[in-house]
């Protein structure tokens, strides 16, 4: 069977207050100090967890938004036709605790960019009471203020990018942020998986630039190691990796980041997202929430609690809750560079809609202060779009 990226194998098949969890329950139960925000049955979280939920702005730097494979017919639906995202779909997301999301889809062409942005257009549009397109730092705070689910372009691509002009053009439709490769060559930059590293071309010096010029924000998720270095010396504005983790604490992974380049991002005001895939947290199973955390420590300890956010790379919910068969195909099909190993996809904890009330519930146990979850759940991720896009 021919490897296939995770993305492609899929492309191919008000702030939150505690009643603005919809259809999940009027208010809070009150247990014993510990309060359940989904419908029953469904976890039970401690105060402070809630607290901190409502009061974070609350960012997935990579949320791939209706994500299962046996969804994607739905989510075709969704952003063509007229009336079939009701409101119980749209407070399930709201429910999440998330306010906003960067969707991170693929484009092969310029053309095929236009067609995805022109859906996605057209679907905010359908539900302005619901949804809110993100173009600046400030529309984050909105979505939030208004208890809408906000939504930013993002590609995990650069094909888009045909020509230097397509920069700008791709920026006037919506497109806010956007990787330079996808694990392999492109015109711009290599990705991890490319077998000899050569780094960003010349074409994508350019394109790097022009991007500064328009204040579009440069993603390093799926660049390989030459790459991330050439982008952090050739942009002159602070640089994202929306979804990755940490070389260190995987030694193995492709797809991780080193060291010197988390330092390199940091020092030029950037922020790395981590991701909950299972085989690029730890290369063996078991793999726990806790595992995930510690890409979290790892690169507080190495350059600051200010440089590290979230950036999932799943959705809604994760393939580990639909369609057993299509999962196990995904995880055979995926490029043996992954190291994929066991039977899901996500780390156990945070398949669902609860991700984020699981994650913040992890770091206050792992001991992070009120400020320090504030800007993991979001805030960071705030600062530097505000930083990048100028607004």
């Amino acid at each position: 069977m021919q490897p296939v990226s995770r993305r492609r194998f899929l492309g191919s098949a008000a702030r939150i207050g505690l009643g603005a969890v919809g259809a999940a329950a009027a208010g809070p139960f009150v247990l014993r100090g510990r309060y359940r925000v989904f419908a029953a049955p469904a976890p039970e979280y401690p105060e402070r967890v809630v607290r901190l939920m409502r009061e974070s702005t609350v960012v997935d730097m990579l949320n791939q938004f209706l994500y299962r494979l046996d969804q994607k017919d739905l989510e075709e639906r969704w952003l063509t036709e007229a009336g079939a995202f009701k409101q119980t779909d749209f407070e399930r997301f709201k429910g999440s605790g998330v306010n906003a999301i960067s969707f991170g889809d693929g484009a092969d062409s310029f053309a095929d960019a236009q067609t995805l942005f022109s859906k996605w257009n057209n679907f905010i549009a359908m539900y302005p009471q619901w949804l809110m397109r993100i173009d600046s730092a400030a529309d984050i705070a909105r979505a939030r203020e208004q208890g809408k689910f906000g939504i930013l372009y993002g590609l995990q691509s650069s094909a888009q990018f045909e020509t230097l002009d397509d920069v700008n053009k791709c920026h006037g439709l919506g497109l806010r942020v956007s990787q330079l490769s996808y694990n392999f060559r492109s015109l711009v930059a290599d990705g991890a998986f490319e077998p000899v590293d050569a780094g960003v071309s010349e074409f994508g010096g350019k394109v790097i630039e022009r991007m500064n010029t328009v204040r579009m924000a440069v993603d390093l998720g799926h660049a390989s190691d030459k790459t991330k270095l050439d982008a952090l010396e050739i942009s002159k504005a602070p640089v994202i990796l929306s979804h990755g983790n940490c070389r260190a604490l995987i030694p193995e992974g492709r797809r991780a980041t080193t060291d010197e380049a988390i330092k390199k991002l940091a020092a030029k005001g950037g922020v790395m997202g981590i991701t909950d895939i299972a085989f690029m947290v730890k290369g063996t199973e078991p793999v726990r929430i806790d595992d995930v955390v510690d890409h979290f420590d790892h690169v507080r300890d190495l350059v600051g609690i200010e440089h590290v956010g979230v950036g999932s790379d799943a959705g809604i919910e994760s393939n580990d809750l639909g369609d057993p068969a299509k999962l196990k195909g995904m995880l055979t099909k995926a490029d043996k560079r992954y190291r994929v190993h066991g039977t899901h996809e996500i780390v156990q904890g945070l398949e669902g809609p609860n991700r984020m009330w699981e994650l913040c519930a992890a770091l206050v146990r792992r001991g992070y202060t009120d400020e320090q979850i504030g800007l993991v759940l979001g805030g960071n991720w705030v600062r530097v779009l505000k930083e990048i896009w100028g607004n």
